[in-house]
């Protein structure tokens, strides 16, 4: 029913303050069976900013050469990789991933501007190898994960006009915040809980810019959505056709709303089946390019 286009796995999950901060890929099939999820996109972790325990591009790959029809592997790579310069080459990296079965490239979360000269490189390289890109946004510079972006998400822009050829798979707090105009620019580093009163920046990015994607993953996909649920429809029903499924596990105990909400606006005929069809599963199988 469901592809999942955002998860994180470790095949040897390190226990945190008493928890374990990452999901087996064995427990994760089992939370699966349950959500009724096919298979998910495993991102891996690699920028010293977001992780506890990071997971390389190779265990990804593992893990999915372990359970190959429920994972497909993403890789990731820091846009201070190779040379630490806006001049390395890093697509010669991405074209060795490529090869080796990843379909996409993220959740790319390296705290700099997204009009770093590092990153503009970056983006070049991925752009060329035809891979998209999963992206967090983060508030501010410094103390946070994330490509940093000012509100009104200018920098976002930028990219999307310089780079057409990239798909960018929108992810975060800083991201879903802005389906709706901010009322205060604080709202960005949580979950508005206020009706969409005026629409924000992101539908108008989508509108202008076809490369831009929406993971509806995590609190903050969940979250832009719940808030408002007559927006809510009429956004899914606008942008049915770039909006893709996601969960965001990270832990055992992640929670999972997204899939009752779906579920819900479907049954009670808020999406239709086809609406339901392409988010929960199509979009992700048409982007990078998996078997039906």
């Amino acid at each position: 029913m469901f592809i999942d286009i955002h998860v994180h796995s470790r095949k040897n999950p390190i226990m945190w303050k008493g928890k374990y901060y990452y999901i087996s890929p064995e427990n994760l099939i089992e939370r699966y069976e349950k959500l009724g999820i096919e298979k998910g996109v495993l991102l891996p972790g690699v920028s010293p900013e977001c992780s506890i325990q990071p997971g390389s591009t190779h265990e990804m790959l593992e893990i999915y050469k372990m359970y190959p029809d429920r994972f497909i592997p993403f890789c990731n790579v820091d846009p201070r990789a190779v040379e630490n310069s806006p001049l390395s080459p890093i697509d010669e990296l991405l074209y060795i991933y490529k090869e080796l079965g990843c379909k996409g490239i993220g959740e790319v979360t390296a705290n700099l501007p997204f009009t770093n000269p590092l990153f503009l490189n970056f983006f070049k390289c991925v752009e060329k190898v035809g891979f998209s890109l999963t992206f967090h946004i983060s508030p501010q510079l410094g103390n946070f994960y994330g490509i940093y972006d000012e509100p009104g998400l200018p920098g976002l822009e930028y990219c999307l006009n310089r780079f057409p050829d990239l798909i960018f798979i929108g992810h975060s707090q800083p991201f879903w915040a802005e389906i709706a105009e901010l009322e205060k620019p604080y709202d960005r580093y949580g979950y508005p809980d206020y009706p969409v009163k005026k629409e924000g920046v992101v539908p108008k990015l989508m509108r202008k810019y076809k490369n831009l994607y929406g993971d509806l993953s995590a609190g903050s996909g969940y979250n832009a959505l719940a808030r408002d649920l007559n927006y809510a429809v009429d956004f899914l029903n606008e942008f049915q056709d770039r909006l893709l499924f996601g969960t965001d596990i990270c832990a055992p105990e992640t929670p999972t709303p997204l899939v009752d909400l779906l579920l819900k606006l479907k049954e009670e005929k808020k999406i239709n089946e086809t609406v339901f069809n392409k988010i929960a599963r199509e979009n992700a199988i048409k982007l990078l390019k998996l078997e039906g």
